[in-house]
């Protein structure tokens, strides 16, 4: 049973790491942010002291969306996390990081973009920045890779900003289903990421950075009218400002050629899981982050 170091298990994919199949296949070390303080240095050194794993999977990340408590020195905090556990690399043999689309630069649109476009440009905000940084370091690195995830979904996420989730939760309470503006999507569901990482964990890489996105790309607006269905809502759904927004969507060629006979669920499919994984939890949702389209 393989040994795998997990950073930000308390987080979105964190969790449903924690939650899936790969938890007992093999042997997860999660420790709290309070255990293992990943912009202390002192504090990782003295973790790795008499620690070894097969495998890191760093998906601990200091946050810059709209529901981050303190977005304060975020480049500085992720670059940091990320050397203070690049410096160990004789405690581990695999590092595999949590990367972003953002990367790419989200001030434009992004259209089926490949992996060979990465290091083009970068955007203007920190969260760009920091995730540009990381990978440029990760192509220099061997056993290093860079998972790019442009939009994920699924259970534990923050439901009162993520899309799907705030727009099945808002059908549950009778809410409408509401938009800033439509945008197109490389929208995974957060069940299919663990196949790849299974793959990654179990294989030596060819390359040191993947869009890790599905077949599929869909808009807000339709994903919204595929939430309306399932859940029988009665109102209209809600678009503040016409047109379309920047897309933001990827090309999976690369990870497809890498992993044969890789599949991704059909999103409605997907959708409606975590439609009934809502409604069967629906006294844990609190209805007054609903009310506020932030």
């Amino acid at each position: 049973m393989k040994r795998i170091l997990l950073t930000g298990g308390s987080g979105f994919i964190g969790k449903n790491i924690l939650k899936s199949y790969l938890a007992k296949k093999y042997e997860i070390v999660a420790p709290s942010s309070s255990a293992l303080n990943l912009i202390d240095t002192r504090c990782v050194d003295n973790f790795f002291k008499d620690q070894e794993f097969d495998v890191v999977l760093h998906a601990a990340t200091k946050p810059g969306h709209r529901n981050a408590k303190d977005m304060n020195n975020l480049c500085y905090s992720n670059i940091r996390m990320f050397y203070n556990l690049e410096r160990h690399r004789d405690k581990y043999n695999q590092f595999i990081n949590f990367g972003s689309g953002a990367l790419y630069d989200t001030g434009q649109a992004i259209a089926d973009v490949k992996e060979e476009e990465i290091f083009k440009q970068f955007g203007e905000n920190e969260l760009s920045f920091c995730k540009y940084v990381i990978a440029k370091k990760i192509e220099h690195l061997d056993n290093f890779i860079d998972l790019n995830i442009f939009g994920i979904f699924g259970k534990y996420e923050d439901y009162s900003i993520r899309f799907i989730s705030n727009a099945i939760c808002k059908t549950l309470f009778d809410l409408p289903i509401t938009l800033r503006q439509n945008r197109r999507f490389s929208y995974l569901y957060v069940d299919d990421l663990m196949p790849i990482l299974e793959f990654f964990i179990e294989n030596k890489a060819k390359y040191r950075t993947y869009n890790i996105i599905p077949d599929e790309k869909i808009d807000l607006l339709k994903a919204a009218e595929m939430i309306k269905e399932i859940s029988g809502s009665r109102h209209d759904i809600s678009v503040s400002k016409e047109g379309m927004g920047l897309e933001y969507t990827g090309n999976n060629n690369r990870l497809k050629r890498e992993i044969a006979g890789l599949n991704f669920s059909d999103i409605k499919i997907s959708i409606e899981q975590l439609y009934k994984y809502y409604a069967s939890n629906v006294d844990n949702i609190n209805r007054e982050l609903l009310n506020i389209d932030k």
